[in-house]
């Protein structure tokens, strides 16, 4: 009887013994879960972090465009001005140069009028 007693006694412990274990067995699977689950958070983090990163940079790059794309358009407006400016002084100098000639011409002709006159009075 007392073989039977230790035996269930043997019985129960090592019953136990397993208990602990699958115990000790199921934390660790819960601990190597949870390690895993940090882990993957900290990659999608990561991996978020990254795509913040390279969006800013897109950003970043498409408005350096935008501002270069703007600075060439002011500058060739600006050197459009700048021909219209000068087109314009242009056409402004010939009309007076036209405008001196015709002068000059009016001053000749009277001019040749009253020699004409004179040398009528004087003949």
């Amino acid at each position: 009887m007392a073989r039977g007693v230790r035996g269930n006694t043997e019985e129960m412990e090592k019953e136990r013994r397993l208990r602990e274990e699958g115990m000790l067995d199921e934390e660790r699977k819960q601990e190597k879960k949870n390690e895993e689950e940090e882990k993957e958070e900290k990659e999608e983090e990561k991996e978020e972090k990254k795509e913040e990163k390279e969006e800013k940079e897109k950003e970043e790059e498409k408005e350096k465009e935008n501002e270069e794309k703007e600075k060439e358009e002011e500058e060739e407006e600006e050197e459009e001005k700048e021909e219209e400016e000068e087109k314009e002084e242009e056409e402004e100098k010939e009309e007076e140069e036209v405008e001196e000639e015709e002068k000059k011409e009016e001053e000749e002709e009277k001019e040749k009028r009253r020699r004409r006159k004179r040398r009528r009075r004087e003949g």
